[in-house]
């Protein structure tokens, strides 16, 4: 444990604390789902205990290991694939019912599937998106609290610092989560608190412009994208249907909205590797005319890619914008982690699919359809990728024409 001087235990601790008491903000009686890989095991127990302590009225593991899940998605058959079991189907809509909140851990490779057929990984996809379905939705609504957080796996690990041994790898990844979550400080939850404020004020000062357009320009992207009437630019936080506070994402750096889908016009180019269903997209090139993409391209994963813009009506629009400084920590460690929760938080990025209905004004009360009438994008799938980099500008176009700075060379205007 060398970059943790030996404070792992404690600064573990730290961790399940903040997100049990700032991420989810765990309320008395709630019901927790919690999502981990079997190798997580001392962080569950700890987050679990801590969940508990501040009222919680149970927590239910969903556990994960991935050499099982490469074995099935290996052997099993097409049918099994694509045929979702009743009994999956109802404890999600029970657990919603109740309200469960929900916190995923994320610490697997993410090339954990490479060498099994996309399209089996793509049925498979398919199959546990219609077993989630009322999971999605509530998530989607803020009708409950979720997070997304890291935890460092030893696969994943070397795939970020290939040129340490693993042990010294799994640290190193640790120790970026810990520092990248604000957990190595004296009061982590006074340093969220200040982080909260920080992005909540340019979240504020974006609504009160009402921009019609952003224009995203730079050496490889030039790309136009229209905002709904209403829309709302949300950052770090959110409220659930009870009406507590909760951050959906640790750690994040964004301020995002939904775009109008029927106005997106241009040229986007990522600039970070995607990583989607156990496999790596790199390089995409997507070419946008009224809202929808026209070209695909990327140097890898181009039939993943295909696949994914594919999946349904929706897939080929844009369902978020969301704004990143490159100044940001994340960007400042100059390390490509191959997660999204973690490397769209050092990147402006976008996401292909489904928009949040939270995005607009008065949303989650509204019908899919007059989301639609807005502009709001409906897809199963929710897949950002990143696209910002140290000469992207972008600039906000008022209904009059008026162009303001947003950011320039990658930062905050």
């Amino acid at each position: 444990m060398g970059k943790l001087n030996g404070n792992f235990d404690e600064l573990l601790q730290k961790y399940a604390d903040l997100l049990t008491k700032v991420g989810l903000n765990v309320q008395p009686n709630q019901t927790i789902i919690l999502y981990a890989n079997v190798r997580q095991f001392r962080l569950v127990r700890l987050i679990t205990h801590s969940a508990y302590i501040l009222g919680a009225n149970e927590v239910i593991v969903k556990w994960r290991d991935s050499i099982l899940q490469k074995d099935f998605l290996l052997h099993t058959t097409n049918d099994r694939l694509s045929t979702p079991y009743e009994f999956e189907k109802l404890a999600a809509k029970e657990l919603m019912a109740k309200k469960a909140s929900r916190l995923s851990l994320l610490s697997e490779s993410p090339a954990e599937f490479d060498g099994i057929d996309s399209k089996r990984i793509q049925a498979y996809q398919q199959m546990m998106t219609k077993v989630k379905v009322p999971v999605t939705k509530a998530t989607m609504n803020n009708q409950i609290s979720w997070v997304v957080a890291g935890a460092a796996g030893p696969e994943w690990a070397h795939l970020v610092y290939p040129n340490s041994p693993v042990h010294e790898a799994t640290d190193q990844l640790w120790h970026a989560i810990f520092k990248m979550a604000r957990v190595i400080s004296d009061d982590p939850l006074s340093a969220w608190q200040s982080h909260i404020t920080f992005l909540s004020d340019r979240a504020d000062w974006l609504n009160q412009q009402r921009f019609d357009q952003l224009h995203y320009y730079s050496d490889k992207t030039d790309i136009t994208v229209g905002l709904p009437q209403g829309h709302i630019w949300e950052a770090a936080g959110a409220t659930d249907l009870a009406g507590n506070f909760f951050i959906p994402n640790i750690p994040t750096e964004e301020v995002f909205t939904a775009p109008d889908n029927q106005r997106i016009n241009g040229t986007v180019f990522s600039t970070l590797p995607l990583s989607s269903n156990g496999q790596l997209i790199k390089n995409i090139r997507l070419t946008f005319k009224d809202g929808k993409v026209i070209n695909a391209n990327a140097s890898t994963g181009q039939s993943l890619l295909r696949q994914l813009i594919d999946t349904d009506a929706g897939s080929r629009s844009l369902g978020e914008v969301a704004l990143v400084p490159q100044n940001s920590p994340i960007a400042k460690a100059q390390t490509i982690f191959f997660n999204t929760l973690f490397d769209e938080n050092a990147s402006d990025h976008m996401a292909l699919g489904a928009a949040y209905p939270f995005s607009v004004k008065n949303g989650t009360s509204k019908s899919d359809a007059e989301l639609t009438q807005l502009g709001l994008n409906q897809s199963d799938i929710h897949v950002d990728f990143m696209m910002g980099s140290d000469d992207m500008m972008i600039d906000g176009i008022t209904k009059d024409g008026k162009q303001v700075p947003i950011m320039k060379n990658g930062n905050w205007a």
